[in-house]
């Protein structure tokens, strides 16, 4: 007696009914086009985000995660696309899988760094043996409080991080910011003082400024304020707003800079007012075929006209 061959009982195995053919294809899925690049990229090679769910090339994105990390300071990545309407931000796991472990470490660290540098309720402990992490109790007047350290035991100076010995007067005497604190408090308190750390008036996301302009622009909720009164300024494209007022020559732009800018947007306003000059003609003389095409009385005629051909149509298939 012979046993059944395997090399028949597999071709057996591999023609049974109900498998796919290996002759049919499935079909081509479309290209992504990649904002970063400005080209159409294959869907196996890009990545959606999980928080705005935007479409990029994977090597765009690991180049741009690889610059945030480097130039943003531990802040949030934001998804690079500026007209993203979700604003999302790349989640940890998303960052892992798109640059190596060491950068991973180091933006986590610069995370945690940049958190306890703009929580008013922490502080490093300013021991260069030491830099722990201190709680920070602000005093019912908002002034500069001391601060024991659990670690190495030294007290220092809330405000000037300086040790806190007897008779101790802060230099800064800068009032504690509350995260409590109401909208106007905190305008009132950053108009006294110019505080290096303050709140968006809109989200309330905590921002640093350490240098630049005084036009900020919130990363978080995309609200354009002034860094000194937190004045809305969304709808002052000429910043008219720094002309006049305690914030009069207070932007941080030369004059020159601010009237090239004012001459920009008036050259864009300028434009669209000769486009439209130059199209009114053309749209007047296009208006009587648009008012006889939305004419009710033409309409009715042709109505009329659709009905008699019907009814001719009728009464020549009944003869």
């Amino acid at each position: 007696m012979t046993s059944r061959s395997p090399t028949l009982s597999q071709e057996a195995g591999d023609s049974a009914p109900g498998t796919p053919e290996t002759g049919t294809d499935l079909l081509p899925r479309p290209k992504v086009f990649c904002k970063l690049c400005l080209s159409e990229q294959p869907p196996e090679a890009t990545r959606d985000l999980q928080s705005c769910n935007c479409s990029f090339c994977t090597a765009c994105l690991q180049q741009y995660v690889q610059l945030a990390i480097m130039e943003g300071g531990g802040a949030p990545i934001t998804c690079p696309d500026m007209a993203c309407q979700d604003t999302g931000v790349l989640l940890d796991s998303e960052i892992a899988s798109l640059v190596a472990a060491d950068q991973v470490k180091l933006y986590q660290r610069l995370k945690f760094e940049r958190g306890v540098k703009l929580d008013p309720s922490k502080a490093w402990c300013p021991m260069l043996e030491c830099q722990a992490v201190c709680s920070v109790q602000p005093s019912t007047e908002g002034q500069p409080t001391a601060v024991p350290c659990l670690t190495c035991h030294a007290v220092f100076c809330s405000g000037c991080r300086g040790l806190w010995e007897d008779n101790h007067t802060c230099p800064q005497r800068q009032p504690m910011m509350s995260p409590s604190a109401s909208h106007e408090s905190r305008a009132r308190s950053d108009s006294i003082s110019d505080m290096p750390i303050k709140q968006c008036p809109m989200c309330g996301i905590y921002i640093e400024r350490n240098q630049g302009c005084a036009q900020m622009l919130c990363k978080s909720c995309k609200h354009t304020f002034c860094w000194y009164c937190l004045q809305s300024l969304d709808g002052d494209i000429f910043l008219r707003h720094y002309d006049k007022g305690p914030c009069r020559n207070k932007l941080g732009h030369s004059r020159a800079s601010v009237m090239w800018n004012r001459t920009q947007v008036v050259g864009i306003l300028v434009g669209v007012s000769i486009i439209v000059l130059v199209t009114s003609p053309l749209l007047l003389l296009a208006s009587p075929c648009i008012l006889c095409c939305v004419c009710k009385p033409c309409r009715g005629k042709k109505k009329k006209k659709k009905r008699k051909n019907e009814l001719s149509q009728q009464d020549s298939s009944t003869s």
